[in-house]
């Protein structure tokens, strides 16, 4: 019995191992292992680069740097389809990857010189580099990992390498502590400080992954916030226009501008329209925001004392960035109903106006047609005593004509008498005319 059920599930199996997969099953199952965190133990040095190509020519930069940057390294460059790149020997690591809108480098050296945040030698950057780096370079950060006594006494002296007026630390993961002031320094590089103080095994890497990712994100989502400020003094103006218009409209009781204002609106609506397209940055930059506040969540930070932590700087100064830029959005959108409903109502109103018109004009047509009735039955009147008048005198005629050849009858009398005859025939002969032509 059990051999038979085992020979059954044999066969069953037997009929799908054949079977082809859908053409993005390994691409798709692939995805999740496609950015691991770094394998990083202290001492280290870490310096992570985001070029941005957004704002400039669509021209894809990133496959070429990557590739003149392996050729320079003597390493093997990824694929043109490849979207991430992770090279490890002993004591260098480079990692890659391609996002949407940018690209990320991350060096790591896991012997660095004994001076904390000291300018390594290097090889020089080619031409390509010099010049596509040129006004794309939009997150320059080195991160210094220290452990034992190094740690201990970086941290007694950290104002010596952070003398900023923001300076931010916390204990992290339960292990470490992380110190940074959020400064741009002369080399073009901000600097981050990480004390392995009881870090378990690949804590560190996880967490110089966050911290890039935090900065990389943070600078991310502000790229919304010159569009925001542009938008606003826009939408200012625009709302002062659209005032404008609803005030001339109420004071214009005989719309004799309605023309000229469905115009200014229509004009209106397609600015609106045009600011519109900022919509998709506004999205980004809320998705990036987002970002942000998960990798600090993932930190888990406790407060040291005296200073505030990366989330409490965040949400003081990037939260009132990114109110800013939904401000503007919601702006725009409320802009957009109010002077489409705008145009509703003054539609509606040239359309009243137009059937006004056009009431008074049938009412004009109906008076025409009256008199024109009127003049009708007077002219039909007239016609009657006309055609009775030629019809008496031709018979008179014809009794003078009788009367000279001796017929026995008074001809005035008879003339006289055939008057109301000839009236009220030649009446119903025009009124039935009428009648036929009507029907």
């Amino acid at each position: 019995m059990v051999t038979d059920v085992l020979t059954r599930y044999a066969t069953a199996l037997a009929c799908f191992r054949g079977a082809s997969d859908y053409p993005l099953r390994c691409e798709l199952a692939n995805e999740v292992h496609a950015r691991p965190f770094l394998r990083i133990e202290a001492p280290a040095r870490v310096t992570h680069i985001a070029v941005f190509d957004g704002g400039l020519e669509r021209e894809d930069i990133h496959y070429p740097l990557i590739h003149e940057l392996c050729i320079t390294l003597g390493i093997a460059p990824p694929a043109d389809t490849d979207r991430h790149l992770n090279f490890r020997d002993q004591s260098f690591q480079l990692k890659w990857e391609r996002h949407l809108e940018f690209s990320t480098f991350t060096f790591v050296c896991s012997q660095p010189a004994a001076d904390p945040f000291s300018d390594e030698p290097g090889v020089a950057p080619g031409e390509l580099w010099t010049s596509a780096l040129r006004e794309r370079r939009l997150v320059a950060v080195q991160i210094e990992v220290l452990k034992g006594e190094h740690a201990l006494a970086a941290r007694e002296q950290r104002t010596h390498w952070f003398g900023g007026p923001a300076l931010v630390g916390s204990k992290v993961l339960g292990g470490g502590e992380v110190w940074c002031d959020w400064l741009i320094r002369p080399d073009g590089f901000s600097r981050f400080m990480v004390l392995d103080l009881d870090f378990r095994e690949n804590q560190v890497g996880r967490l110089v992954q966050r911290l890039a990712e935090i900065e990389t994100y943070r600078l991310m989502a502000l790229l919304a916030l010159p569009l925001a400020r542009s938008m606003l003094s826009s939408l200012d103006q625009l709302e002062s226009d659209l005032a404008e218009v609803m005030r001339r409209m109420s004071a214009d009781r005989l719309s004799s501008e309605d023309p000229q204002l469905l115009l200014m609106l229509t004009e209106l609506a397609g600015q609106i329209e045009t600011l519109s397209g900022m919509g998709n940055s506004f999205s980004a930059s809320q998705a990036y925001d987002r970002l942000v506040l998960a990798r600090i969540t993932e930190l888990r930070e406790e407060r040291i004392e005296g200073v505030p932590t990366i989330g409490e700087f965040m949400e003081r100064r990037l939260s009132p960035a990114m109110d800013t830029c939904r401000s503007a959005q919601r702006r725009q959108a409320s802009l957009a109903l109010r002077v489409s409903r705008a145009i509703d109502l003054l539609r509606t109103r040239v359309n009243l106006v137009q059937e006004r018109q056009v009431t008074e004009l049938l009412h004009g047509m109906n008076r025409t047609a009256g008199t024109q009735l009127k003049l009708q039955h007077a002219v039909e009147g007239l016609s009657v005593v006309a055609i009775s008048y030629y019809a008496v005198s031709l018979i008179s005629h014809f009794l003078g004509a009788l009367h000279e050849v001796g017929a026995g009858f008074n001809t005035a009398l008879a003339e006289g008498a055939l008057i109301p005859i000839v009236i009220t025939l030649t009446f119903l002969s025009v009124r039935g005319t009428r009648r036929r032509f009507q029907t």
